[in-house]
């Protein structure tokens, strides 16, 4: 009989961490919220939210208690438990995200070295990939359950503009991993930090991924699956109270979780350029480390609200002849020249 040993403490880690990050990403996303209104605001020259509580700071709270106390309706002629799953499965599934993200290298707690990083799994960003495309589901299936024709022309919109620019974010992927020669997120942050960040190599590479991660994310330019002026409103438009919020909430998570991977996978994670964080002591070099990948995530996240209030939307023919037509042909000339350099180098 074989006796399997299963380790408490570690397992009590792990929920910790899941909470704190889960709550710190809604807490963000709450908050990212407020500042997209104020970044429109200073792109158009007003003032934004300024009257819930001191600079306008309290107004996300007081949008998410609207929020809850909304009337929750659901339509007579809907699919009454695909039209709940459809916001759980997209909440859920931007959630579950994260946790391959590494926020950190280790940290010391009450004698105990805690990994900043809930599972470095050895396919990590294949996990990333699979997770993500389920997030497509979301949408689909809260499109279709609401029996409205414009939430189900969004809905596909949706699903077919996920689908377009995967392809072209995968093939943009398989060329730094070619160069890192592993999956694990982790390995692929100490890498970088014992040499020169992948966006130094692979600056095509990452301007593909950032373009197919604002389609994946809906945002303008790409915003077609919520464009008012054709579809009313969108995939969401029969949805109130708090399962509307779980579909807003879901795209600012999203947010932060693509500017999480790419600030990984190009930018260096949490490492600090010009600085030795093995000089450091392990909880000052792990505070450093968080705050730095949150600072390149909010750098990312302003970019994703300058860009939308900047650039104006596309019709739907050029965002496919985009994905189809652009970003693909470039992502595999991207990925053979990558080839082609590795191997006259390894000569």
């Amino acid at each position: 009989m074989i006796l399997l040993s299963f380790d408490w403490m570690l397992a009590v880690e792990k929920l910790i961490l899941i909470a704190v990050i889960i709550l710190a990403s809604l807490g963000i996303a709450l908050y990212t919220t407020f500042a997209e209104r104020k970044v429109a605001a200073i792109l158009q020259d007003r003032r934004g939210p300024n009257r819930a509580g001191p600079f306008g700071l309290l107004q996300p709270l007081a949008d998410g208690l609207k929020l809850f106390f909304k009337e929750d309706l659901i339509p007579n002629n809907s699919n009454k438990f695909l039209f709940i799953l459809g916001p759980a499965l997209a909440m859920t599934a931007a959630l579950m995200t994260c946790a391959v993200v590494p926020f950190g290298d280790k940290a010391e707690v009450f004698g105990r070295t805690v990994t900043l990083q809930i599972a470095d799994v050895n396919i990590g960003i294949l996990y990333v990939f699979a997770v993500v495309s389920l997030g497509v589901y979301g949408i689909m299936i809260g499109g279709w359950a609401s029996n409205n024709k414009f939430s189900l022309i969004a809905a596909l919109r949706g699903a077919s503009q996920a689908i377009s620019y995967e392809l072209a974010m995968g093939l943009s992927l398989i060329a730094v991993l070619m160069i890192t020669g592993t999956l694990q997120l982790g390995e692929i942050v100490k890498q970088q930090m014992s040499g020169q960040w992948n966006i130094v190599y692979q600056p095509l590479g990452f301007l593909i991924f950032f373009i197919c991660a604002l389609a994946e994310c809906n945002r303008t330019p790409f915003d077609l699956p919520e464009a008012e002026n054709e579809l009313n409103f969108g995939y969401h438009q029969e949805y109130s109270s708090m399962k509307m919020g779980f579909y807003l909430f879901a795209e600012y998570v999203n947010m932060i979780i693509s500017s999480a991977v790419m600030a990984t996978l190009f930018f260096g994670g949490y490492d600090l350029p010009f600085l030795d964080e093995s000089t450091l002591p392990v909880n000052i070099a792990a505070i450093i480390g968080v705050a730095t990948l949150l600072t390149k995530i909010v750098i990312f996240l302003f970019v994703f609200m300058w860009i939308r209030w900047t650039i104006p939307r596309f019709r739907y023919d050029q965002l496919m002849n985009l994905g189809w037509k652009k970003m693909i042909p470039l992502a595999l000339a991207n990925m053979l020249l990558t080839g082609a350099v590795i191997l006259w180098l390894g000569k």
